[in-house]
């Protein structure tokens, strides 16, 4: 990587930083949030944090490919730019809201600008090397796992202390920074092979995901992903709450959300370099299985501190699939349209962040949290096999990256 490449990685790594910190503070208690805007039963808030966790990625699902592709032919420093102040803006205003409807509406909107990170991983693949995608990635990946990490237990600590609407305006300023941070980054013309097309319409871009059926699956397995890890996430606080008792609920929360985040962060750029030397659909196809087998366990849990153990276990394995995944689109996409692959990568991300919220909340009301940790099991175990099944039906696609 060229110094310039470097400078750009390390202003990235603390931009996202500062992105997954602010976005994680608030995740631990959206459903305690909603609990002090009246007296609800305990079905109506669990069905309320489903909708109002997924409805911030409708919009997201329906702009990150347009994001994508205003990057591809504008750079993508302005759009970045244009994130986090959307962001930023649309959080600050959460921390005034009186009701859940006021709520719902904002987490629409901040859903246009959401993506940042996303849009950050396009920014820094199109600046490396081929053969060290998957370390790259996995290092930039490492910020936003670290932001994951301190996010909601310094959430949790803001809330139990200052109480939740301010701790979404403390929050906001953070976005803000990381916005300010991407103005210092140098953004360098795209260069792909001597000869390589510039630019590529959206029909190009599509045409060139469905010709190749192991790049097509692992896009649509980011959904399954996603609805698989999605589910637990807007009821956990509430499940940390029935094995650990009221006290110190959102603190609670915040350390059984970053007990995921700690084995990411160790793992995640590992993982990306064992890939670069493995190959991506190998290492992605056996972290499916693993993170499958890991995540079971959790609906069989008898006390907080067995939760936070899965946990752990389950980020270790979670930690790699991200930057490999991205690393092999990067292998797989021509540069002048890997903005607008990654944008329909983050879109189908979306549509699983979408459905899986509101399937959690909904099973967990109707068949109790067990049910919704043998679900995601049971999905990304399914994932794992869709995608061995078809590099074994396509070897030649993935050749390359073994």
């Amino acid at each position: 990587m060229s110094q310039v490449s470097k400078r750009n990685l390390v202003i990235m790594w603390f931009a996202n930083f500062f992105i997954a910190g602010s976005m994680t503070m608030v995740l631990p208690f959206i459903s305690l949030y909603i609990e002090t805007f009246g007296e609800f039963s305990r079905s109506y808030v669990q069905h309320w944090s489903g909708w109002t966790f997924a409805i911030t990625f409708v919009t997201a699902f329906i702009f990150s490919p347009i994001w994508g592709r205003f990057s591809d032919l504008h750079g993508r420093k302005k759009i970045l730019i244009f994130s986090g102040i959307g962001m930023g803006i649309s959080i600050f205003l959460m921390g005034y809201v009186t009701s859940v409807w006021q709520l719902f509406i904002l987490r629409l909107v901040m859903g246009v600008f959401t993506g940042f990170i996303g849009i950050s991983q396009a920014f820094i693949s199109t600046q490396t090397p081929k053969e060290i995608a998957g370390k790259v990635m996995g290092t930039l990946q490492t910020g936003s796992i670290t932001g994951s990490l301190m996010g909601p237990l310094l959430g949790g600590i803001l809330a139990d202390t200052f109480g939740y609407a301010d701790t979404f305006k403390w929050t906001s300023i953070t976005i803000f920074v990381s916005a300010i941070l991407v103005i210092f980054t140098i953004e360098k013309k795209l260069a792909g092979k001597e000869g390589a097309k510039i630019n590529y319409s959206s029909k190009e871009v599509l045409l060139h995901i469905i010709h190749n059926p192991v790049l097509l699956t692992v896009l649509l397995i980011s959904s399954l992903i996603q609805i698989a890890h999605f589910s637990i996430q807007p009821i956990l606080s509430l499940y940390v709450s029935e094995l650990h008792g009221p006290e110190n609920i959102a603190f609670f929360a915040g350390i059984a959300f970053s007990a995921a985040g700690l084995g990411n962060l160790l793992m995640a750029r590992q993982w990306g370099k064992i890939a670069d030397r493995y190959g991506y659909i190998k290492i992605l196809i056996v972290l499916l299985f693993m993170a499958g087998i890991f995540y079971l366990p959790g609906g069989f849990v008898t006390n907080m501190w067995q939760l936070v153990l899965v946990r752990f276990a389950l980020g270790v394995t979670i930690g790699g699939i991200i930057p490999v995944r991205i690393a092999y689109i990067r292998q797989e996409a021509p540069i002048a349209m890997q903005g607008e692959v990654l944008g329909y990568n983050t879109s189908l991300r979306f549509f699983g962040n979408i459905i899986g919220p509101v399937l959690g909340g909904l099973i967990s009301g109707y068949f109790g949290f067990t049910a919704v940790f043998i679900s995601t099991s049971v999905l990304l175990i399914l994932s794992a096999v869709i995608l061995l099944t078809t590099m074994n039906r396509h070897p030649k696609l993935v050749r390359g990256s073994v």
